[in-house]
């Protein structure tokens, strides 16, 4: 099968370099895709910025309007780390947009991935920790409330505990959220997932991809699904600023390959996000997020 990816120039709201967000990185990702000959020119899949409707499904309507209008309250934009100006908000409904397409297509094609997405720290009331709202949470929503699937997992390997995500869904049971995760990274304090793995600081290669594997195989015992959402975070990677743990790229990769082998040998579609990633070095942090779109290839 060919490899849908989803792409949109306003994934990158273009901040200044010195911005401790590394928004650039998301145009140089899909600039390498093409010079690597990963995706045609004119080839990426374009999502519709998400309405506000498929946005409410899933945030309290009065954040969302504060969204849309960019009149969120000082503190609310502290907590999410930058101000929601136009060019914010709109890329938040575009991410939102491409998550959803990209769940769509990996249930047309088995697998599809986004250039974007994985914004797991907004919970229902607000935003939190770069992340104005929650794309996963977003897209399965929308899926669920059309009768597109029954249920899903998050399957979220970002080295942050999906705490957003855990928080929407800790009423739902379509939804089973599965987060393995820095044991003293931000958030603090930790929501309640699912299924919760906390690493220690440190955690390298071999001792990541033994725990992986256990709890694929206690993912897939314990929650029925119609589709996976997998948040590929580059994080833990050990130069990354915020990480905290030890993985290498190559880890990173055998990760990847590990996660989308196993739900796709169940036939289980799955949906790829990129999730975060925070050096400073933008081409060698663009090129390790096109890590999971390299993996995916390997199962298209």
């Amino acid at each position: 099968m060919d490899l849908p990816i989803v792409h949109h120039p306003a994934f990158d709201a273009r901040f200044d370099e010195a911005h401790r967000f590394p928004m650039s990185k998301f145009t140089r990702l899909a600039q390498i895709l093409v010079e690597d000959g990963l995706v045609a020119p004119g080839g990426f899949e374009e999502p519709i910025p998400a309405p506000q409707a498929w946005l409410e499904l899933a945030h309290a309507p009065a954040y969302v309007e504060g969204v849309l209008r960019r009149a969120l309250p000082l503190e609310m934009e502290k907590a999410i780390g930058f101000p929601v100006d136009e060019r914010v908000a709109m890329r938040s409904r575009c991410a939102c947009g491409g998550t959803v397409l990209t769940a769509r297509l990996a249930l047309e094609k088995g697998l599809a991935c986004n250039t974007a997405g994985g914004s797991h720290h907004a919970h229902r009331d607000g935003g939190a920790g770069f992340s104005v709202f929650n794309d996963v949470a977003v897209a399965a929503s929308v899926l669920l409330a059309a009768g597109e699937i029954g249920r899903a997992i998050v399957f979220d390997c970002d080295v942050h505990q999906g705490d957003g995500t855990a928080r929407i869904f800790q009423d739902d049971p379509r939804v089973a959220t599965v987060s393995i995760h820095g044991e003293k990274n931000y958030p603090h304090p930790k929501a309640r997932s699912d299924l919760d793995v906390p690493l220690r600081d440190g955690t390298d290669d071999e001792s990541y991809l033994r725990v992986l594997d256990s709890i694929l195989e206690e993912s897939a015992a314990r929650f029925r699904a119609d589709l996976v959402f997998y948040n590929a975070g580059v994080d833990p990677h050990r130069d990354d600023r915020l990480g905290r743990l030890a993985l290498t790229d190559d880890g990173l990769t055998e990760r990847d390959r590990r996660v989308i082998g196993f739900f796709r040998q169940r036939g289980l579609p799955v949906a790829c996000v990129i999730g975060g990633g925070y050096s400073r070095d933008i081409e060698a942090l663009s090129r390790r997020h096109t890590i999971i779109h390299r993996a995916a290839f390997e199962f298209a």
